[in-house]
């Protein structure tokens, strides 16, 4: 495959116009994509970051088969790449000079472009994150809920939200951290999140989705304090979410879960929800130089080492 197949832009217009029918032919597996371009092509590229985003899609007879994107100071998400492809892409953008501190894709994509990107950079990816991608078929919710309800968060609930979706990015070592301060830009200020209050009103779990693009939502967060998991919160507010999805019109209700978490895993697959694909993050390290084809490190020659393993952080329920 030639370098030249990649056509990169910084419009997302542009991009959209040309690659949009293809992540819309696909709306769970690429629903990431969808959200995180959308969201870009609705509030704007510039208020994102002084730097602009990166759009590239790969055209083979004049017909998108995969694209990626890369925000400013962020790492790059790909669709579904052969290693061959794979391949050509980190080639390509280690030639135009891109530093990248992650990419994320589905397993397979993920491994291929972090062994290339190795061998084309010299850096040693690590393992950072491996997650499960689900798609809703039946919604199956079970036998006996919890007592309460749930309830749409209003404006009154802002304080309690920042907490909790706080403790949630401390728990599953998310960056940047959540406070009041940093809210309006966070990636939780445009979720549309509800609570699974007890009969007396008090809230103990919440979930949220994104808005609907190509008629897909995703469930993300979902997030129980630690001192009241165990008792059917989680369960209750996620079927809860998901059912107002599917009567909103969404033909595709997606979700991530952590594989080390089998608590997780074991609920959303009770309550309809079945695995898609295998989800990874590798991160990279700043590029040593390279001589001849090896990676140089202090002085001396090594040939570039196996993708390694970081710790995986626990997705809680």
């Amino acid at each position: 495959m030639r370098p030249d197949d990649w056509h990169l832009t910084e419009d997302v217009d542009d991009f959209l116009a040309r690659a949009g029918d293809f992540l819309r032919s696909r709306p769970a597996l690429h629903n990431t994509p969808l959200t995180v371009i959308e969201k870009l092509r609705t509030n704007g590229t510039a208020a994102h970051d002084a730097q602009a985003p990166v759009f590239g899609r790969l055209e083979r007879g004049g017909e998108v088969c995969a694209t990626f994107y890369r925000l400013p100071s962020r790492g790059l998400t790909v669709t579904p790449l052969t290693p061959e492809d794979a391949d050509t892409l980190a080639a390509h953008l280690a030639a135009l000079g891109h530093s990248l501190p992650y990419v994320s894709a589905d397993h397979s994509t993920a491994t291929a472009f972090a062994e290339a990107w190795q061998q084309h950079t010299g850096a040693t990816p690590t393992l950072s994150k491996r997650i499960r991608l689900y798609r809703l078929g039946t919604l199956t919710p079970p036998e006996s809920l919890p007592e309460g309800r749930g309830r749409v968060v209003g404006e009154q609930d802002l304080e309690q939200l920042v907490c909790w979706c706080g403790e949630f990015v401390d728990t599953v070592g998310e960056t940047p951290a959540v406070d009041a301060g940093s809210w309006a830009g966070s990636r939780f200020a445009d979720r549309h999140f509800t609570f699974w209050e007890t009969p007396d009103g008090i809230p103990v779990s919440m979930a949220a989705v994104t808005s609907m693009v190509a008629g897909m939502v995703r469930v993300d967060p979902v997030y129980t304090p630690a001192h009241l998991r165990g008792r059917g919160y989680a369960g209750a507010v996620t079927v809860e979410v998901s059912r107002a999805a599917l009567a909103a019109g969404a033909t595709d209700v997606v979700l991530y879960a952590d594989t080390a978490n089998p608590t997780s895993n074991a609920l959303y697959q009770r309550i309809g929800y079945v695995p898609v694909t295998e989800w990874a993050a590798y991160d990279f390290p700043c590029a040593a130089p390279k001589v001849g084809g090896l990676t140089s490190v202090g002085g001396a020659s090594t040939r570039p080492h196996p993708p390694t393993t970081a710790r995986r952080s626990r997705r809680p329920a």
